[in-house]
């Protein structure tokens, strides 16, 4: 049997008719992580044992006739999410023989529903960036040009749908972070409302925009995987927003759709393969009788300066922690100051820059007008979306304005990097609902996406909306790396 490229919901039904054992599906792709993630590293650990034994046990409630959404199907989970009894390192070495105490939500629910965790999927360390390139274990590759980057920071996760490593990854989205390597990877990378899914148990970056977020090769899978996921939790109180629906609906009434075409998103900077693909999306739905309305959100261009000052703010006072006293490498000194100095500098140098601009931006004086700013500026950005909801039910964009660059091409230009997040950050600071999927390829084979984004608590409609694009435009999959 031929299990290449399978989607989420095609396993459902083969594990639901009695084709296949969970334990089949596992081993198959324990068996690709072990052909091919050498390439790739998508993955930091793998917990051969654990996943065989949780796919014994899902083919056992199969036999008594359970048939739960996500029973059986190997998933793989970004590494700063906790996994109780596995060692979750944020990809960082201060992190790295720790071993979490306890599951997170996410990881609770999905064991409680009988998912198979395959292991753990690099990342930037704590987060920090947008190519993967920033993980103290070594960079991940994108699985179609290995001499490209996967995106970031959720690169690994990302790379290891893309690879069909598993049949979908968690990741956690701050500022773009599951979108960004989704578009570049080829695969659906999908944002949820802020709330939505409880946070409990993900190793926080920024608070107030960290949510879970889901990677899979179509929005049908992700919308699987988030009826699981969602939902309030005792054990994070920002865990409130719900959802308007709980599914994704089985057809689309084009002409009710009015969507929205934000000038301060497609006029410069787009690559043209890009904005190419984009414009059959757009030319799709205007020709199925969807309107499409131009408008403006103005504060769009101060996305990436409030992201950096706010989240810079927070990832300073959230890796406090980290001090070699209680959380992370210890190493005992002469001093509790050089006890500091020694332990705190096994953070990496991206985690080390935001931690003193943060510093900065929390102190007093000159640095907290910058942050007290930052936060009016985001009101606008949110106000901007707000306005935009009385108008257009969606915003269709691109996800990000280029294809994967190559591997060390901006290591040392973190500006640029921070600009890869443009056309993402205003979503996350407006707590809304967004969602990248494949829409093309360039010129040089390399995965383009686009992006709708949705008013707060309407996932299912968003997720709903882009399945219906992914049928009616489906983008096939070309060759991986290793198989050219």
């Amino acid at each position: 049997m031929d299990l290449n490229n399978l989607t989420l919901a095609a396993a459902r039904q083969l594990l639901d008719n009695r084709q296949i054992t969970s334990r089949q599906l596992t081993e198959y792709y324990l068996r690709r992580l072990k052909k091919y993630d050498d390439q790739v590293h998508a993955s930091l650990l793998i917990d051969e044992t654990g996943a065989l034994k949780q796919a014994d046990e899902a083919d056992q409630r199969l036999i008594s006739g359970d048939q739960t959404g996500v029973l059986g199907i190997p998933y793989l989970v970004k590494d700063n999410i906790l996994t109780k009894g596995l060692k979750t390192t944020a990809a960082s070495k201060i992190l790295a023989d720790y071993i979490a105490p306890y599951d997170a939500t996410v990881i609770a629910k999905l064991r409680q529903s009988g998912a198979v965790l395959l292991g753990k999927a690099n990342l930037d360390e704590f987060a920090h960036g947008t190519s993967t390139e920033n993980s103290a274990m070594g960079p991940t590759k994108n699985p179609y040009d290995l001499e490209r980057v996967p995106g970031g920071s959720s690169g690994g996760s990302a790379a290891a749908v893309a690879a069909d490593f598993c049949l979908f990854a968690l990741g956690s989205d701050t500022g773009g972070s599951v979108r960004h390597p989704a578009s570049l990877c080829g695969v659906v990378g999908y944002k949820p409302s802020y709330g939505a899914i409880s946070r409990h148990g993900l190793i926080a970056m920024a608070s107030s925009t960290d949510v879970i977020g889901i990677l899979a090769k179509t929005a049908s899978d992700a919308a699987s995987v988030l009826r699981i996921i969602a939902g309030q939790d005792k054990f994070d109180a920002t865990a409130q927003t719900k959802l308007a629906t709980a599914k994704i609906k089985d057809k689309i009434n084009w002409a009710d759709l009015r969507i929205g075409w934000p000038d301060e998103y497609v006029s410069t900077g787009l690559d043209l393969a890009v904005l190419d693909s984009l414009t059959q999306v757009k030319n799709f739905l205007q020709e199925h009788g969807a309107k499409i309305i131009p408008l403006s959100l103005p504060s769009t261009k101060y996305g990436v300066a409030v992201y950096h000052v706010i989240t810079s703010a927070e990832v300073s006072a959230n890796l406090a922690r980290f001090d070699g006293l209680r959380y992370g490498y210890k190493q005992s000194a002469a001093s509790l100051n050089e006890t500091y100095l020694i332990n705190r500098g096994h953070f990496g140098a991206e985690a080390k820059r935001r931690i003193m601009l943060g510093t900065y931006i929390l102190s007093a004086g000159d640095g907290c007008f910058y942050y007290n700013q930052a936060q009016r500026v985001r009101r606008w950005i949110s106000y901007d979306f707000d306005q935009a909801w009385e108008k257009v039910d969606f915003l269709l964009t691109p996800t990000v304005p280029r294809p994967a660059f190559r591997l060390s091409q901006k290591i040392n230009d973190p500006l640029s990097l921070y600009l890869e997040d443009a056309l993402l950050t205003p979503a996350s600071l407006a707590g809304v609902p967004a969602v990248s999927w494949p829409t093309g390829w360039s010129g040089d084979g390399l995965p383009i996406g686009s992006q709708l984004i949705g008013p707060l608590g309407n996932d299912y409609d968003l997720l709903t909306l882009t399945q219906a694009m992914q049928t009616a435009l489906p983008c096939l999959r070309r060759r991986l790396a290793w198989e050219k």
